[in-house]
C-alpha cells in the first residue's frame, strides 16, 4: 500500500495553512475564544478552526439553501454555514443543551444571521423524524453523539435532495478507528464508517481533515 504524501502537520505548518485560508470573522474568533475560556473541559467538541471556512465553502459550492446541523454545541459551525447562506436560506440546528447553545445564540445575533438559524432544542432524532419525509435538504452537518450516527444518517439520507451533501465529522475518532478492540464511541464510529461505505444511495469520500471528515453526495 502506498501512502503517498507523508507531510507531517506541525504546529508551524498548521499555522501556515490557517493563514492562507479565509480568516475567521471577528464574531467567529470571539466565539472560539469564549468557548475555550468558558467551557475548557468541553471545548474540544467545537469544530476545528479550518472546518469553519471549509463548511462555508461547501455551502457556496453546493448552492445550499436548506441546511440541517445535528449537534450545535456553542454554534461555531452553524455560524460558519449561516454566514455563507444566500438570502432566504435557512439552517435548522439540532441540539439538547440550552446552556451551550446560548453562546451560539449570542454570536449569531452579533453576526446578523440569527434570522437564518432555527435552533431546535430536543433530541435530534425527534427533530429529524418530524421533518417532511420527501427529499428537501441541500446540505447536512453531522457532529453529535457518536452512538447515534447511524440513526441520524438513516433519517437524513432519504430527506437529502439529489446531489445533496452530508458532511460528517470525527470519522477518524483520534485514530481509535484502527483499534480492533475499540469500544464505546470509537466502536460506534467504526460501525458508522462501514455503514457509509456500504450505502449505495450515496457517493462518499473520507478525508484526513481535523479528526477526519467524510463528504457524502446523494446519488
Amino acid at each position: 500500500m502506498s501512502k503517498g504524501n507523508t507531510t507531517k502537520i506541525t504546529d508551524k505548518l498548521y499555522a501556515y495553512m490557517l493563514a492562507r485560508n479565509p480568516p475567521l470573522s471577528d464574531v467567529q474568533r470571539e466565539l472560539v475564544e469564549t468557548t475555550y475560556a468558558e467551557l475548557p473541559e468541553h471545548a474540544g467538541m467545537t469544530s476545528a478552526e479550518e472546518e469553519g471556512p471549509l463548511l462555508a465553502f461547501l455551502v457556496r459550492l453546493t448552492g445550499a439553501r436548506h441546511i440541517v446541523e445535528v449537534g450545535t454545541f456553542t454554534g461555531f459551525s452553524a455560524l460558519s454555514m449561516a454566514q455563507a447562506l444566500p438570502a432566504g436560506g435557512t439552517l435548522i440546528a439540532c441540539d439538547i443543551s440550552e446552556e451551550w447553545t446560548a453562546y451560539g445564540r449570542e454570536a449569531w445575533a452579533k453576526a446578523g444571521v440569527a434570522d437564518r438559524i432555527d435552533l431546535r432544542i430536543a433530541p435530534a432524532l425527534e427533530t429529524l423524524r418530524a421533518m417532511p419525509a420527501e427529499p428537501h435538504i441541500d446540505m447536512a452537518y453531522l457532529d453529535a453523539d457518536k452512538s447515534s450516527y447511524i440513526a441520524y444518517w438513516e433519517e437524513l439520507v432519504p430527506r437529502m435532495r439529489q446531489g445533496g451533501l452530508i458532511v460528517t465529522d470525527n470519522v477518524l475518532f483520534h485514530g481509535a478507528v484502527t483499534d480492533p478492540a475499540a469500544t464505546g464511541a470509537a466502536e460506534a464510529i467504526k460501525e458508522f464508517n462501514e455503514h457509509v461505505v456500504a450505502d449505495t444511495r450515496m457517493d462518499s469520500v473520507m478525508l484526513t481533515v481535523a479528526d477526519g471528515l467524510t463528504l457524502s453526495r446523494k446519488r
